[in-house]
Parts: structure tokens; C-alpha cells; sequence
């Protein structure tokens, strides 16, 4: 559902030029409040920033899996996904709208919007869909403990999965079950919020049930019995426990905060643009939600790698700013962690949450 940037776009026509030639041709744009030469340089300042970094941190992160090879665990195959996802949807997705931004148009008709409008929905769907499997997965393992060694099998089976459902949702449009189109400032493509039909209504009601509003509440699920969780043991353990909760609620709290301010403005817009009277969204309105969902590809690398002590060692010392290779020892996590289980005891019926400790060799007694 990257739907990057909304259509208010009824009055946009399709025709062919004399040379066969497929292209999209807008009659009224002045009557439809296009964006003016000065707000089209700020799009393109934008989207040049937003594709700049955007490969830029997603490139670094592919970088630390080529070259660490502790990086390369079952949980961080997650992390991978969501990198990878993130720098096609620059490199496929931004590239195009930027220099269309550039030029004050859409640049490749209409062919090229059904494709511009899909892969970027694929992928952007993936990179969100990997989020949720990423905040299970952190839920399950801080609170239930499993004995096994790494199983790759799960992470690959949920990385397939993850592109299948996006799939199963975007190529709906391609085969006439709604359509993608034109949208926002006229310099990007996506599904075609106002088309006025039952056909059209009923994808966008399943787009924005199972692509949005259900991976909102599997978050905030998991999140909410992690960080139930974490005060558990605060309870037992007042020093370490407790910097724990602290650290991992900065990171809930950060990560439902972003997905939220990313995702939640561009969905309302759709829905308004999708239900409500028509031009309801003018594209001027339209472009600022959008261009929020495209940071995602900017913010998430920050988020899902910069505030994991393990990626973040193994960065320093990729630019040599750790003195301690990011390979020493035994492992790259530290060498006391603290690991929460959740075991269903026949204790008053309740559930009780036992903090254990593992320790390296050169940990201390707490």
C-alpha cells in the first residue's frame, strides 16, 4: 500500500499522442491547484533528500550484513527484508517521482504509472508486513524461552510469506480489480483512490483493513505484552531489570510513534479521498501525507539498526570508530543479557515471569 501520493486527480484524462505513444494529459491544471514552479522545487528538494539517504542508510545496512558475518542471524534476516524492500522502493520508486518533480509531470504515461504504481505498493506493503513479523518476533523472544539453537527456517518461511501477501495485493490492480493512476501533484502514481466504484470501494476497504489497520493492532498487541512483560521483571529486578524496561519502552514507544506518523496521515487522506466529496483532497493537501510514507525508507534503518547494540558495534567499527572488532568474542551481543520468559504456572492461576541470566566470562555477580 506505498500508495505515494494520493490522487486527487478525477479530472485527469488519458489519450494517446500521434505516435502511438501512451500518455497521461492533464486539461484543468490550473483549476485543480496544481503546485506552483516554487512548490514543485520543494517537492523535488524533498524527494531528493528523501531518495539520497534513503539509499544511503539502506546501502549501509546491506554493507554490515556483506561484511559481518555475526550480523547474520535468524531474527536479523527480518531486518534484511525490510533494508532490502526499502532500497528498491528508492531506487524504483523515489528515483522516478523525483525527476518527474523535476520536470513538473509525469514522465513515462500510462503504462509506465500501472508500474510505477505497483511496485512501489508491492514494496512498500513488504517493508510493513516484515515490521509487524519483526515486532512479534521481539515479543516471543524476550518472553518465551526456547531451548533450540538458530533456525533459519521460520525467518525464510516469514520473509516468503511477507512478499506473497504483498503480492496478493497489489497485482489485484493490474488485473482490473481497481486500477493504479495518476496522483498528488501529478509526478507520481499509485491506486486510484477516487474512482467512484463498487468494484474500486471494496479493494480499498480490504487495502486498508488487512495492509494498515490490521498490522496497527498486531503491533500495538505485541508491543503492549512485551512491555507487560519487561514491568514484570522490573518488579523482581530494580537495577538492570529496570534500565531494561526503560530502553526497550524508548524503543516501543519510537517505533510505534514512526510507523504511526508515516502510515496513519496517508491512510486517513486515502479514505477521505476515497469516500468523502469529490476534490475533498486537493493535491497540494495530498502531498504531505505522502511524502511521509516515503520517509519510512529513511527512518526505518535508523530505528530497526542504529538502536540495536549489535548493529550498532558492528557500525562503529565499519567506519573505525570501535577500537574492539565488531567480531571479537564469542558473540556481538554483551556479554550479560538479560533473557524474560513467560511460564504458565499453576500458581493461583496466574502467569509468572521469571528473569534468568546468562553470563559471559568475564560478567560479575548482581
Amino acid at each position: 500500500m506505498d500508495s505515494r501520493m494520493f490522487s486527487g486527480q478525477d479530472a485527469l484524462n488519458y489519450s494517446f499522442n500521434q505516435s502511438g505513444d501512451m500518455e497521461l494529459v492533464d486539461e484543468h491544471d490550473e483549476a485543480r491547484g496544481r503546485l506552483s514552479p516554487a512548490g514543485f522545487v520543494v517537492l523535488s528538494v524533498v524527494l531528493g533528500f528523501i531518495m539520497t539517504f534513503g539509499i544511503l542508510n539502506n546501502f549501509v545496512v546491506l554493507l554490515l550484513f556483506c561484511k559481518f558475518k555475526k550480523l547474520r542471524t535468524p531474527v536479523n534476516m527480518l531486518l534484511l527484508n525490510i533494508s532490502i524492500s526499502d532500497m528498491l522502493v528508492c531506487l524504483f520508486g523515489t528515483t522516478l517521482s523525483f525527476a518527474s518533480s523535476i520536470r513538473g509531470r509525469w514522465l513515462l504515461g500510462r503504462s509506465g504509472c500501472s508500474w510505477y504504481g505497483f511496485i512501489n505498493s508491492c514494496f512498500g506493503i513488504v517493508s510493513l508486513i516484515s515490521l509487524v513479523i519483526l515486532s512479534y518476533d521481539r515479543y516471543s523472544t524476550l518472553t518465551v524461552y526456547n531451548k533450540r539453537g538458530p533456525d533459519y527456517r521460520k525467518p525464510l518461511l516469514a520473509v516468503a510469506g511477507a512478499w506473497l501477501y504483498s503480492l496478493f495485493w497489489t497485482v489485484p490492480p493490474l488485473l482490473g480489480w481497481s486500477s493504479y493512476g495518476i496522483e498528488g501533484a501529478g509526478t507520481s502514481c499509485s491506486v486510484s483512490w477516487t474512482v467512484k466504484t463498487t468494484q474500486s470501494h471494496a479493494y480499498i476497504i480490504c487495502l486498508f483493513t488487512f495492509c494498515l489497520g490490521l498490522p496497527i493492532l498486531v503491533m500495538l498487541y505485541c508491543y503492549s505484552r512485551l512491555l507487560w512483560a519487561v514491568k514484570q521483571v522490573g518488579k523482581i529486578r530494580k537495577t538492570a531489570a529496570r534500565r531494561r524496561e526503560y530502553h526497550i519502552l524508548f524503543m516501543v514507544l519510537t517505533t510505534a510513534a514512526c510507523y504511526m506518523l508515516c502510515w496513519m496521515p496517508y491512510g486517513v487522506v486515502a479514505m477521505m479521498a476515497t469516500f468523502g466529496p469529490p476534490n475533498i483532497i486537493s493535491p497540494v493537501a495530498s502531498v504531505v501525507p505522502s511524502l511521509l510514507a516515503k520517509s519510512s525508507t529513511v527512518i526505518n534503518p535508523l530505528i530497526y539498526i542504529l538502536m540495536n547494540k549489535q548493529f550498532y558495534r558492528c557500525f562503529l567499527s565499519l567506519f573505525h570508530c570501535n577500537r574492539q572488532p565488531a567480531d571479537q568474542g564469542n558473540t556481538s551481543m554483551p556479554s550479560k543479557t538479560t533473557v524474560m520468559q513467560l511460564n504458565r504456572r499453576v500458581y493461583s492461576n496466574t502467569v509468572a515471569c521469571t528473569p534468568e541470566v546468562t553470563k559471559g566470562p568475564d560478567s560479575r555477580q548482581t
